[in-house]
């Protein structure tokens, strides 16, 4: 069997190595730039001890006078003792020597061949070898106050010195390295240790092995699984997700990819800010219909990232759907149904009392009504379906003592789609029921219904004089669950929602305390319109 080594021996050997590798350009690195840095460092020393010296007035008279005196020399002997430097020469504009170190040379031409530029009037700095051995040398040529040039001064720094100084500064940087791959190699150590202890004493292959075994897990798991890390990026996705995103039309590699990019509708990100667990919520992708489990992943107090879970609720939803839409019909005619009682027991009080005069009015007053409320809807509302849940809710409307007038504009010049018609009632109907609430409080109770037909388009208005809605609480009327009623309410409007998002509805509020609008437009399809598209 094949030795393996072990996690520490691994993460040592590496850190080691990365530690000596960089130590080692940091070196060469240091070494080359201080080297330039202490070279540039000397020539600006020179330079300027040559400009000082070539503003000095004992020079331009020396030079002026044209010979060597002993006042020059003993200043550029005095300036070359303070500054440590290998020489300071004043020349003419012959380049013979006025001052110099060893006296016997002054008189004598300067050597080195590098002058000439100087007594052209050039500043410059060069290295030539001399008299005195090689040296780094600045020149500055020297001028009268008339501005004409008498001669120029040279400055000389011996690159023994220099080349010292570099070497110092290279067995610094030596010392340094040194001190670095010992902390180097301690903290390796240290780093090794620490990672095996929150690896909880794991060995690489046992990791590996681990990992292979979760993933057939995952893998294996009938609900589909979307695991994000703290950047938002996919970091897992199992089989059953991956066939649920495939039926959706969605991507089939996701790994890597923004959650909210993959997903625009995802609440993953919003979990990870509020750090709230979400549970049994319906999402939709791309027409299909899920329940989904979202949890943060905290470690360490801390959000690192997000999970997850959800199946297919398609078919539990549409049930759903359909469950709303027949309990709206049943709120019809059981407010119907009550108000029909109710008027059986006034005439059956009134026939038991033998006033039959007053019993004729009344019955007289109640087909008037009802065949008023028939003329009002049949004639605008020409889809059946709409126009005996209209009534109904007219019905329900006197019930709880609410005026509800259906406004002369609304129109509905044709049969809808039985899918249409289906949400119009979700909507409408929490609309309405939502106003008649809202009005509990209120001494004239009125809310009106219009209804406009804009080509391929309803627009919904739907407005009551109660106390309206304060602002704070527009913001959530839609979420799911929120409601300013008691708990196990606030299902309405976020259903209301659902069923506009799939007509492509738009909606907005207007809410003051003199009441409430809602204006809501949607997409419709009548069945006339729904033949000439399968012709």
């Amino acid at each position: 069997m094949k030795r393996k080594f072990g996690l520490s021996t691994i993460i040592t050997l590496f850190v080691c190595i990365v530690v000596l590798v960089s130590l080692l350009v940091t070196d060469i690195l240091i070494s080359t730039s201080t080297s330039e840095r202490i070279q540039e460092s000397e020539e600006e020393k020179a330079l300027l001890v040559s400009r000082t010296v070539a503003e000095s007035s004992i020079v331009a008279e020396s030079l002026a006078a044209g010979e060597p005196t002993e006042e020059i020399q003993a200043y550029t002997n005095e300036v070359q003792s303070i500054t440590e430097l290998l020489f300071v020469v004043v020349m003419d504009m012959e380049a013979i020597r006025y001052t110099h170190p060893t006296p016997e040379r002054i008189g004598l031409p300067f050597a080195g061949g590098d002058e000439e530029e100087v007594l052209e009037g050039e500043e410059y700095v060069s290295i030539s070898e001399g008299t005195l051995g090689e040296s780094l040398r600045a020149f500055t040529p020297i001028y009268d106050d008339f501005g004409n040039q008498l001669g120029a001064v040279v400055v000389g720094i011996s690159l023994e010195n220099v080349d010292l100084a570099l070497q110092e500064n290279h067995w610094n940087i030596v010392n340094g390295s040194l001190v670095g791959i010992i902390v180097g190699i301690l903290g390796a150590l240290l780093l090794a240790g620490y990672i095996k202890r929150i690896l909880f004493g794991l060995e690489p292959y046992e990791i590996s092995k681990l990992l292979e075994e979760r993933s057939a897990m995952l893998q294996s798991v009938h609900e589909g699984i979307v695991a994000v890390d703290e950047q938002q990026k996919i970091t897992l996705v199992n089989q059953s997700a991956l066939q649920l995103f495939r039926q959706a039309g969605l991507p089939e590699q996701p790994i890597g990819m923004k959650i909210t990019d993959f997903m625009p509708n995802t609440k993953l990100d919003r979990v990870m800010e509020t750090e709230d667990a979400e549970r049994d919520e319906e999402q939709t992708l791309n027409g299909i219909a899920i329940l989904t489990n979202r949890e943060p992943i905290i470690v360490n107090g801390e959000v690192v990232g997000a999970i997850a879970t959800f199946r297919d609720k398609t078919e539990v939803n549409q049930l759903a759907q359909q469950l709303t839409g027949v309990k709206t019909y049943i709120e019809a005619l059981r407010a119907q149904t009550h108000e029909f009682m109710n008027r059986l027991h006034v005439i059956l009080g009134m026939v038991q009392m033998e006033a039959y005069d007053e019993l004729i009015e009344f019955i007289r007053k109640i087909i008037d009504l009802k065949k008023q409320d028939a003329d009002i809807v049949t004639k605008r509302v020409k889809d059946p379906v709409l126009a005996g849940f209209f009534m109904g809710k007219m019905s329900y409307a006197r019930e709880r003592n609410v005026t509800f007038i259906i406004s002369p504009e609304t129109k509905i010049s044709r049969e809808l789609d039985v899918g249409i018609s289906k949400e119009l009632i979700t909507i409408i109907g929490n609309l309405v029921d939502n106003a008649i609430e809202s009005l509990a409080n209120t001494l004239e109770k009125e809310i009106s219904l219009e209804i406009i037909e804009k080509e391929d388009k309803l627009q919904i208005t739907v407005a009551d004089n109660g106390p309206g809605i304060s602002r704070e609480n527009v913001k959530q009327i839609f979420e799911k669950g929120f409601s300013t009623k008691g708990t196990n309410r606030g299902f309405g409007l976020y259903l209301m929602k659902q069923s506009m998002e799939k007509l492509n509805g738009t909606f907005e509020v207007d809410s003051n305390e003199e009441g409430t609008i809602f204006k809501v437009e949607v997409e419709h399809i009548t069945k006339g319109k729904e033949e000439e598209d399968d012709d």
